[in-house]
């Protein structure tokens, strides 16, 4: 904490996080609340008009965004400087999302199910300290199982890759 104003510092505050994501779902609200518009609100002799409830849930979203923001800024005014990201936390997300955003890119060439079995073994090994003899067959296991319940069980194809082909799975 500093001991200048009693604020912490460092890294990313949390009111330029509550004002970021007020503003970004107010985007997104306002929006919604266009394409409404354009879709025609009011009524007609059938009833509402096609864009009437996307209007109505915009222009909900942009008062709840409106109403975080003016929250934000009232908390701040009142003394609230807490960090909301610091470089401890950052690595902390990172790890987290990291191996995550991996797994989505992988699975367009590898396929969802060999993507899958990477992303447990790798965070197993990786995040949770076991060793490879544990988790590689744990990611190949539930990949086989994630296999048999969509495609077998559900009937739902999902993503395949070339190990799929190899295996004559595709």
């Amino acid at each position: 904490m500093s001991e200048r104003d009693g604020r912490e510092s460092g890294g990313i505050s949390r009111f330029a996080m509550e004002c970021a994501a007020s503003l970004a779902t107010g985007a997104a609200g306002a929006a919604v609340a266009v394409g409404g518009l354009q879709g025609g609100i009011g009524w007609n002799e059938a009833g509402p008009e096609p864009g009437t409830f996307p209007f109505a849930v915009g222009l909900i979203i942009v008062a709840g965004s409106l109403g975080t923001l003016v929250q934000a800024i009232r908390s701040r005014a009142g003394g609230g400087g807490a960090v909301f990201l610091d470089g401890v936390r950052l690595r902390r997300v990172a790890a987290f999302f990291g191996p995550m955003a991996a797994f989505v890119v992988l699975s367009l060439p590898l396929g969802l199910y060999a993507a899958s079995a990477l992303y447990l073994a790798g965070v197993m090994a990786l995040q949770g300290g076991y060793r490879l003899r544990t988790a590689v067959p744990v990611g190949l296991g539930v990949a086989a199982l994630l296999w048999l319940v969509f495609e077998t069980w559900f009937q739902v194809p999902l993503l395949k890759g070339p190990v799929e082909a190899w295996l004559g799975l595709a």
